[in-house]
């Protein structure tokens, strides 16, 4: 039985399961959640509105053996940034997906009657939309214990916690993951999307669904073995992530001055050896947690974690960098049992942890609460979020926001998203990812940290401008069209390096649906995924001129190199040549 299209229209909750255009065929992930939204969604709709849709498409190689293909991707317009979204999430909705045969569920309108919240739940057959009143004001973990009680522990499970049925702007989606614990549709306020929609919670059943047709097993299995090998060769995705975590990053980027600390006041945090990953794998190890296991089935990087307490008791689970840096080295808290605790918080009500962070870096600059006052950020979280008092929905709101209701200058976003863990006057590579992305500053986008800082690829001087704007664009066109094949980023640090990763990828695909890709066709791909996506902002109504780092950077020298962001504006428009 070939893939389907399935669409949920909310306003009058009803549903279709359509044959895929020809057109959609050969696209998964990125390439195909952006494709329609570009082709179905009014440019100038209101991100909240009836004519804004959420797509879900898992990868061209989710629920396959292929080695790190468990990511699935969400697309919309965003609310936060008024331009498209694409989201990416481990845990098991994309293998579930793929196996029943789903190619994307898109979602569309919003319910006549907004006085309740719904449960969809899809099946190999149908999609059963009803009334939950009972999860309404509950928040994630809840309701995913209260589904897979429901369900015994057979589905994946999408949802929404109270920031996401206020719409906020810094809320996320939560994905149940193999060890029944959250990963996220983070950045772009994706939950806001949800909650507008009025959908709380999304099941997918995992009982009736078939293994993944393969045209070519043999070549398959063959091309899996040889890019499982390169993924674990690599000293980076082999080696420093499955030991450390992606929080290994925090010493490495400190070392390099590129860790934005104080609401980016500096490149260098006084509090990196005590949230760097080094201690944190101490601390691990000491408590009895667990340092190594993966996001989703099929993964053998390994590089998420259990964090436990003193006590041993669990706190966190999947602590990554970003979220480390953004409470750590960016807001100030130097105690990494007490960020553990605010991550599993955030987990709980759903809320993004890079925007979430930056957000309370701008609030302590406003004067809202003091740098390093973990214990008034757990208390906003906990009580002012969720209960959407004014000083939650002030938080809410997202950086860019807080930073105009406040009059301050220093607010680090681009697009009104909020920037991550990594420096554009220091690493410069990365500045002109986080610049031109039609994303909004998201570091995923085109990891230019690889070949600036930790030679994957060669290597670029991060403090210079010279191959900058070149890099970003070769990275940002490879990411989309990994994007598409439902691949974690951290297979692009074997792909960078190691001759036979990339062609056993592309091998993989063709043997999946009997065709014959090259890497040029994988390479136009991802040029014009990526030219799809800047159209639909330039209709949006963004410009050029939102492809721009915040105009401080320009002018206030970074410690410790002094480095500013001295790109011009020409320099950076150049990067849509292409």
């Amino acid at each position: 039985m070939s893939d389907k299209i399935y669409r949920v229209n909310m306003k009058d909750l009803s549903y279709k399961i359509e044959e895929v255009p020809e057109e959609w065929m050969g696209l998964g992930g990125r390439g195909l959640t952006s494709t329609i939204v570009a082709a179905e969604v009014d440019p100038e709709c209101h991100p909240l509105g009836p004519n804004n849709k959420m797509v879900f498409a898992p990868g061209l190689l989710s629920g396959t053996i292929a080695a790190n293909s468990g990511r699935n991707s969400l697309g919309a317009k965003s609310p936060l940034t008024g331009g498209i979204k694409e989201s990416n999430v481990g845990g098991t909705s994309a293998g579930i997906f793929a196996k029943l045969g789903v190619k994307a569920l898109i979602i569309e309108d919003i319910p006549e009657d907004d006085s309740t919240f719904y449960h969809l739940h899809v099946t190999k057959e149908h999609v059963t939309i009803e009334a939950c009143p009972e999860l309404v004001g509950k928040e994630n973990f809840e309701v995913l214990d209260a589904m897979l009680e429901r369900y015994d522990k057979k589905v994946a499970v999408m949802t929404i916690g109270t920031p996401g049925e206020q719409r906020m702007l810094i809320s996320n989606i939560s994905v149940k993951d193999p060890k029944g614990k959250l990963r996220s549709h983070g950045r772009g306020g994706m939950g806001a999307v949800m909650g507008s929609k009025k959908i709380k919670v999304i099941t997918v059943d995992a009982e009736k669904y078939k293994e993944t047709h393969l045209a070519d097993p043999e070549k398959f299995k063959a091309a899996n073995k040889i890019f499982t090998k390169a993924l674990q060769d690599n000293p980076i995705s082999g080696e420093g992530l499955p030991a450390f975590g992606t929080n290994v990053l925090v010493n490495i980027i400190n070392e390099a001055g590129g860790l934005p600390s104080l609401n980016f006041r500096s490149g260098n945090s006084e509090n990196a050896e005590e949230i760097c990953g080094e201690h944190m794998a101490e601390n691990i190890k000491e408590r009895g947690g667990s340092t190594t296991h993966g996001c989703h089935a099929g993964c053998v990087i390994q590089c998420s974690q259990t964090y436990n307490d003193e006590e041993g008791n669990y706190l966190a689970s999947g602590f990554e960098y970003e979220m480390i840096w953004a409470f750590g080295a960016n807001f100030g808290i130097n105690d990494l049992d007490l960020i553990a605790k605010i991550d599993n918080l955030m987990d709980d009500i759903g809320v993004d942890a890079i925007e979430t962070g930056v957000t309370f870096g701008v609030a302590a600059e406003g004067g809202l609460l003091e740098f390093g006052d973990g214990e008034t950020v757990y208390k906003i979280l906990s009580e002012d979020v969720p209960n959407g008092t004014p000083v939650g929905r002030i938080i809410g709101s997202g950086a860019g926001n807080v930073g105009k209701l406040y009059g301050l200058v220093r607010v680090p976003v681009v697009k009104n998203q909020s920037i991550p863990a990594y420096e554009p006057r220091a690493i410069k590579g990365q500045g002109i990812t986080y610049a031109t992305t039609p994303m909004g500053a998201d570091h995923t986008a085109g990891y230019a940290v690889a070949t600036n800082i930790l030679n994957s690829g060669g290597y670029i001087d991060p403090l210079k401008k010279e191959g900058q704007v070149a890099l970003s664009r070769n990275l940002q066109i490879a990411s989309a069209a990994i994007d598409s094949t439902g691949m974690c980023i951290f297979v692009a640090f074997p792909a960078l390096d190691d001759p036979a990763c990339l062609p056993a990828l592309i091998d993989m695909i063709n043997a999946r649906f009997g065709i014959n890709l090259t890497a040029d066709d994988v390479t136009s791909l991802g040029a014009r995924i990526l030219k799809t996506e800047h159209e639909f902002n330039l209709k949006a109504g963004l410009t050029a001129a939102d492809d721009r780092i915040p105009e401080f950077m320009k002018y206030e020298a970074l410690p410790p190199h002094n480095a500013i962001w001295d790109f011009t504006n020409e320099e950076i428009d150049a990067f849509w040549d292409f």
